[in-house]
Parts: structure tokens; sequence; C-alpha cells
């Protein structure tokens, strides 16, 4: 605002000015430094409204002089043909007014007079100085630290938590990855290790950046022979900011109350470890394995393809007329499309995730089968679930003795 409005000129030339001042800043500096000045001196008024086309701001000031009130206008310098010498004369403000509503703020004699006092005083009695400037310094070296991770006014930050053995940056850095821009955050004692990506200057979505993270670091778990698991992440911020340690809810009892047994059935037995081996790995972002362990669980008493089938076809159908409200059930129904929902977990689910062949061509990067999967698993843990609990009768309850 105040540099829009500190060169404004005053129309009619400086012979038509307050004082002769050649801007509304020398109005100022005139009023703080001249006695004369503030006696004869009424009132500013100052808008960054739009006063012309594609122009904003203006200012009027009002004083007495030899015994007539009168008015300084003061325009942008771009309105070169009202700064010569007589255009003062006739001049409407209100007639360059373009803005359909503005607001103004006025300031009086009375303002003028005690700042001139508070300014005299400065000069006589110096204060020292408040602060060393050191809040200016913090704000320079982010700026700087912003720029040299490639933020941009418009930036869009999707970040990811990454939990992995691979070589990482001990401190944040920019790197350049095939046609992307990606910003490292190291581990500290709050924060995991994390990928950012600016959606906007990288010119992705969502889906297609959190494709391009999981190739790097699928690219980084090749070169280090170690793991890289994308975990949490968000998107929205208009810069990086690093991924808080996950903090999981869990369930306690102040009466723990426990009483079960070892499962007398050897594929009781088998079920169970493969059902905690699918819901550790369905947490912990492997979906592809928690599908496939899920799948397992049925091929127990059901094994071989037709089996199976069959055992998904009767079973999907009880499912989904006991869960019809249940949103899992409907996007998994939309993503089987016209074919047979039995017949799509065999071929789409079991077959692509546990082969690799021409027909079998599942990719773990890709975050469009990520959110397929993830989608199947949540409906394969309900039939494994149901498929525990019919064939085996093992109970869910910690105290029932079982």
């Amino acid at each position: 605002m105040a540099i829009v409005l500190g060169g404004l000129r005053p129309v009619g030339g400086s012979g038509a000015s307050f004082f002769e001042a050649e801007t509304i800043s020398d109005v100022v500096a005139t009023l703080l430094t001249n006695e004369e000045a503030r006696k004869s001196f009424i009132r500013m008024t100052l808008t960054v409204a739009e006063t012309g086309i594609n122009s904003n701001g203006g200012a009027e000031v009002v004083y007495q002089r030899d015994g007539q009130k009168r008015q300084a206008h003061f325009v942008q310098k771009e309105a070169v043909s009202l700064l010569s010498a007589g255009s003062e004369v006739g001049f409407d403000p209100d007639r360059q007014m373009n803005a359909p509503a503005m607001r103004a703020m006025a300031f009086t004699n009375e303002f003028f007079r005690r700042l001139a006092q508070e300014c005299e005083l400065a000069e006589r009695f110096p204060a020292p100085v408040e602060g060393d400037g050191s809040e200016y310094d913090a704000e320079d070296a982010e700026r700087k630290r912003y720029q040299k991770l490639g933020v941009r006014n418009n930036s869009h930050f999707l970040h990811i938590g990454v939990d992995n053995q691979v070589t990482w940056p001990k401190e944040e850095r920019l790197i350049t990855f095939d046609q992307y821009q990606l910003v490292l955050m190291p581990k500290t004692k709050e924060h995991v290790q994390s990928v950012h990506i600016d959606l906007v200057a990288n010119r992705v979505d969502e889906r297609t950046a959190m494709t391009v993270i999981n190739r790097f670091l699928s690219v980084m778990a090749w070169c280090d022979d170690n793991f890289a698991i994308a975990g949490f992440g968000w998107s929205g911020n208009p810069v990086p900011v690093p991924v808080t340690k996950r903090d999981l809810a869990f369930t306690t009892a102040h009466e723990y109350i426990f009483d079960r047994k070892i499962p007398g059935s050897e594929e009781a037995r088998r079920a169970l470890a493969l059902f905690r081996e699918a819901r550790n790995a369905q947490q912990n972002g492997f979906v592809s394995y928690a599908v496939l362990n899920y799948y397992k669980i049925i091929e127990i008493r059901n094994p071989g393809k037709e089996a199976a089938r069959k055992w998904f076809l009767a079973n999907f159908e009880a499912l989904r007329a006991t869960s019809r409200n249940n949103v899992d059930i409907s996007r998994f129904l939309a993503l089987c499309g016209n074919e047979p929902p039995h017949k799509y977990i065999h071929d789409s689910c079991r077959i692509a995730v546990a082969h690799a062949g021409k027909h079998s061509k599942s990719d773990p990067d890709d975050a469009h089968e990520i959110v397929r999967l993830h989608t199947a698993a949540r409906v394969m843990h309900l039939l494994a679930r149901r498929f525990i609990e019919q064939e085996f009768a093992i109970s869910d309850v910690m105290y029932s003795s079982d």
C-alpha cells in the first residue's frame, strides 16, 4: 500500500500542490518538518481503490491558504495528462473513480501534530534500538531455505512419510528424479524421513505424484538392496512440511480379562497365522501381500481355482446381503465392472498379485493399482473373517476360554 500511495503525483503539477510537494510522500515529510504547513493543513484522505482504468490509488489534501479552503488531488504518475499545469482547474475526482465501491482513510491535523511531536522527542532524546533485527534475519533465512527447496508462490505439496533403510540425505534437499523435482527431509526425533513433491510445479495430480514417489523408492531399494516403504501422508501445504512420527491409538483396558487357548486344529492355527500376516501387511502398506494371504486362508479348505471360486461366489453374495451399506463393497463392485466378483477375486486379485505373466500386470508402484488393491483387501478381509468364523468356530472374544 505504501508503495502504491507514496508515488502519487499532484494534479496540475507541483504548482497546484500543497506547499509545492511533488508527491504525497513529500506532503507527509513537509507536515512532519514544517510547522507552518501543519497550521494550514486540515485533512488528508487516502484510498487504494481503482481510480482509473488499471490504476489504483488516489489522495486528497485539504488545507487553508490566503483565508480560503483549498484542495490538492493526487493521482498515479501514469496519468500524464493530469500532471501538467492547469489540469487542476475543473478537475472532478469523482469522475475519475473507477471502483464500484471504495474504502478510504483520513488523517487530520491532530494526527500529524502528535506525530511531529513524537518525532521531535525521539530526535532530542534518542532511545536504544528495540531488538537487534534478528527477526528479519530469520525471515530472510527462511525465504532462502524455501527458494533452495524449489518453493514457488503457487506451490501445492504432497508429503509422504517413509520407513526405510536406504541411503538418505542428512539435511533436507531438493533432488531431480527423472523429469520431477522431489524434496527429501531427514529423520529427526519428532519426524520420520519423508518425500515431498510440488503438484503444481511438477504438473501432476496426487495419484500420479504418489506413483512417482513409489518409483523413486523402488529405485532406491534396488540401489541399496534394502527396504523403503511409503507411509502416511497428506497434501495441501504451500511449503514442504516434515511428517510427524506416527503415534497410533490402541485399545487398553483397566481390567484385562483374558482366557484363551491355542487352537487345537492345525488348519485353525494356520488360518490365524495367515490372518495376522495379512493384517500386518495391510496396515504397513504391503497390500498385495495382504490380498494374497487373505486368499490363502480361503484355500485352506478350498484348494484349487474352481473350489475357491465356488466359495467366493456363495459367500460374497451372502456378505453383500448383510452389508448393504458397506462403502467398500460398493467400490469393489465398481472395480469388478461386468466381471462376476468371484472371478474378479481369483483373476484380478489372487493371480494378479501372485504372478507376473502377460495377463498379470499388477504394478505396486502405480498409485491407481494401490488404491484398487486396498479396496480389494478390505473386502477380502471381511471374507476371511467370515471363513474363519464359519469353518473353525473361533471366537473373537478375549475371555471365551476357547
